[in-house]
């Protein structure tokens, strides 16, 4: 039997995102700025984002904390939603189009891993609802201005 693949040491992700019909499909991401330059945590970029995510409809965005050089999210397939992957870039191409600042990039990948259940849906949230804390960006995760939900994506 092969051995488990170490995933910390991979230096590129595994993407597709296995859709199983008596689950719902949500993914918890991880976008990243080019070289992590901190251009992300401000009022006009949150705004823009919550913009194009709500325009880019073949996936639903649901929660989200939007960091100074990374974004985490979860994403629920619609019914015609198209390859995961192609969704990503769309929305990252819309905002560099729309944003017009050749120097804020995009990480060329992104870190995406299906949730297979409520636990890990609500270990994840935690996780993430609590980085601007980590960071010592605020002392109060309702404290971060650049978080939200566009959808409630509930595991049923």
């Amino acid at each position: 039997m092969p051995a488990e693949p170490d995933f910390h040491q991979r230096k590129h992700p595994l993407h597709g995102v296995l859709q199983v019909e008596s689950q719902p499909t949500i993914v918890f991401d991880t976008v990243c700025t080019k070289d992590r330059q901190r251009w992300l945590a401000c009022d006009a970029v949150h705004e823009l984002l919550r913009e194009v995510w709500r325009d880019a409809r073949v996936w639903r965005l649901g929660r989200y904390v939007v960091m100074p050089d990374h974004i985490h999210f979860f994403a629920g397939a619609t019914q015609s939603s198209t390859e995961y992957d192609a969704w990503v870039k769309f929305w990252k191409s819309q905002f560099s189009k729309r944003f017009k600042h050749s120097a804020c990039r995009w990480q060329t990948d992104h870190w995406d891993t299906r949730i297979r259940n409520a636990a890990a849906y609500e270990e994840k949230w935690l996780y993430v609802r609590n980085n601007p804390v980590r960071h010592g960006l605020v002392s109060r995760p309702e404290d971060w201005p650049y978080s939200g939900e566009l959808h409630a994506l509930r595991w049923e």
